[in-house]
């Protein structure tokens, strides 16, 4: 799979490709490199290992970023899936900006959360629902501002893809 990492500190950022195969080799711009992180505790906690240089990493959740504490500096990092990105790319150019639009399910999967509710008010990119599929959890983002109005699906519903989610006005 891959991912499309931002890294920046107070000063500059930098985008990378990240590549991990299903043997778990992983590439960082097409260079093939040794890494491995394992999680020392629950309070984001880390020892990562690259290229047999070691380092511990403090790393902190926030709203579609991560902030990361290594050797005393401090990184903001934004990962995106290639499936995601594209997804999102996608939703946002065949939004229509007026009228009602029918957010469909761009997979097969499970549906794990619905954070939106009839009648909110939603800005374009606001996960409006999470979608797991091949075991891993997907976010459907609104493509356009808007208002929710019907929900068609609850949490743990199985759906197909193409098959209409909710819908936006």
């Amino acid at each position: 799979m891959k991912y499309v990492t931002t890294v920046g500190d107070e000063t500059s950022s930098h985008k990378y490709i990240i590549d991990i195969n299903s043997d778990g080799e992983v590439t960082i711009d097409n260079e093939p490199r040794k890494l491995d992180l394992q999680e020392i505790d629950d309070d984001g906690l880390y020892s990562l290992l690259i290229d047999h240089k070691s380092f511990e990493a403090l790393v902190e959740e926030g709203d579609g970023h991560y902030r990361v504490l290594i050797n005393g500096t401090l990184y903001q990092v934004q990962v995106t899936d290639e499936r995601a990105k594209r997804l999102a790319e996608a939703a946002s150019a065949f939004a229509p900006t007026s009228g009602e639009l029918n957010v469909k399910s761009p997979m097969p999967g499970l549906i794990v959360a619905i954070p939106v509710q009839p009648g909110d008010v939603v800005k374009k990119g606001q996960v409006v629902l999470v979608l797991e599929s091949m075991k891993m959890e997907n976010e459907l983002k609104a493509p356009r501002d808007g208002t929710i109005g019907t929900i068609k699906i609850q949490p743990r519903q199985a759906v197909e893809q193409g098959q209409i989610l909710m819908t936006i006005s």
